[in-house]
């Protein structure tokens, strides 16, 4: 198993989750039928926008997908940058 560091975790425009590797490229986890999809410009992994699950529920998916289709665990850091998130999902994700 391979472990990369998440380097920015935030909410988009498009009130979308994405989460930002520092190396990896997931580029066909979409494979994975998660919901989960790549942006190749911005190189981030991010979630439709939610509608049943909520922005925790697509972080946590986020890891399962990179695990279990790219065998890559994705870690938080002291260094991650936290963009348009609240401080309760900050708390969720962290804990």
């Amino acid at each position: 198993m391979t472990k990369d560091k998440i380097i920015e975790i935030g909410i988009d425009e498009k009130e979308r989750l994405f989460v930002k590797p520092q190396g990896e490229n997931f580029e066909f986890i979409y494979r994975d039928a998660s919901g989960i999809s790549w942006d190749n410009i911005e190189r981030f992994l991010y979630s439709p926008k939610p509608k049943e699950l909520t922005y925790f529920d697509w972080f946590r998916q986020i890891l399962l997908a990179t695990k279990g289709e790219y065998g890559c665990e994705l870690k938080l850091t002291s260094e991650t940058k936290w963009t348009n998130i609240p401080e309760e999902l900050k708390n969720q994700i962290c804990g």
